[in-house]
C-alpha cells in the first residue's frame, strides 16, 4: 500500500479523547490530527517523538490531518486503524501472503450472520472468509493483540467458529504494523475472553496468520509470517 499523497513531518505533543492528537510541525506551527485508533494505543504513545500526517482528502473536515505513524525505538510504527483492510486485501489479491494465495475473486466486507466479514476470497474450490485485525501493541519481542477489550473482536470470532462448523475456510489475520517484534500472541492480560475465545477457535479450525509489514513514510508493505502462540 502506497501512500497516495506526501506525508507531512511532525512530532507528537499529545494524544486525547481518543481521537486527537497535538502535533508540532517542523515549521514550528501546532496541528490537531485525527487519530484512528480507537484503542488505548498501549505501547505506541510516546509525547515527543516523529511523526508522520497525512492531509485529508476533504478540506470540509474539521481535523486537516490524519496521524499515519510514529517513529518509536528508531522504527516506524503504523498507528492508522484504517490501512490493514486494505493491506491484506491488496496482497491476497496479488499472491504476497503465501497461506492465502490462488483465490480469483476477492472482496472486501461481505455481510456474514451478524457481521461484516473484512475479506471474502474464492477459486473454483473454495471459499475462505477472512478476519483483518490491526496490531500495534509491543511486550518484549511479542506482538499482542487487543490493546483493549474487544468485544467486536469476541463477536467477530464467532462467526469465523460458525463458518468453519460448516465447512467454509476461516482465518483470523493479523496485520502487525511494527517491525520490532518477532512472534504473535494474544494480550491475555488485557482482555482473557478475546484470548480464550482465540484458542477455542483455533482448536476449532480457524486459521491464525500473523503478517509483519514494514512501515515507511512512502509505503506499507509486507514483510514475513511470523508465528504465534496462544498460550503466552
Amino acid at each position: 500500500m502506497q501512500f497516495e499523497t506526501p506525508l507531512i513531518h511532525g512530532y507528537l505533543i499529545k494524544r486525547y479523547k481518543r481521537f486527537l492528537s497535538d502535533i508540532r510541525l517542523d515549521d514550528g506551527s501546532i496541528v490537531v490530527a485525527h487519530c484512528t485508533n480507537s484503542g488505548s494505543m498501549k505501547t505506541c504513545i510516546e509525547e515527543g517523538a516523529e511523526v508522520y500526517l497525512s492531509p485529508a482528502k476533504d478540506p470540509k473536515r474539521k481535523t486537516r490531518f490524519t496521524w499515519e505513524m510514529i517513529k518509536l525505538n528508531n522504527k516506524w510504527v503504523g498507528i492508522n486503524t484504517s490501512h490493514p483492510n486494505l493491506i491484506a486485501f491488496e496482497a491476497i489479491k496479488n499472491g504476497s501472503i503465501e497461506q492465502l494465495r490462488g483465490y480469483k475473486h476477492v472482496q472486501r466486507e461481505v455481510k456474514v450472520g451478524n457481521s461484516r466479514i473484512d475479506i471474502m476470497a474464492q477459486n473454483e474450490n473454495e471459499t475462505c472468509f477472512i478476519e483483518v485485525k490491526n496490531v500495534t501493541m509491543k511486550e518484549g519481542d511479542y506482538a499482542r493483540f487487543p490493546d483493549a477489550v474487544t468485544t467486536r473482536g469476541k463477536k467477530h470470532l464467532d462467526e469465523l467458529i460458525q463458518l468453519k462448523k460448516e465447512g467454509i475456510r476461516a482465518v483470523m489475520l493479523y496485520i502487525i504494523q511494527r517491525s520490532d517484534v518477532s512472534i504473535f500472541a494474544p494480550a491475555h492480560t488485557i482482555d482473557p475472553t478475546y484470548a480464550l475465545a482465540l484458542q477455542e477457535a483455533y482448536k476449532l479450525g480457524v486459521e491464525i496468520i500473523p503478517i509483519r509489514v514494514k512501515v515507511t513514510p512512502n509505503e506499507i508493505v509486507i514483510d514475513k509470517e511470523l508465528p504465534f502462540d496462544l498460550n503466552l
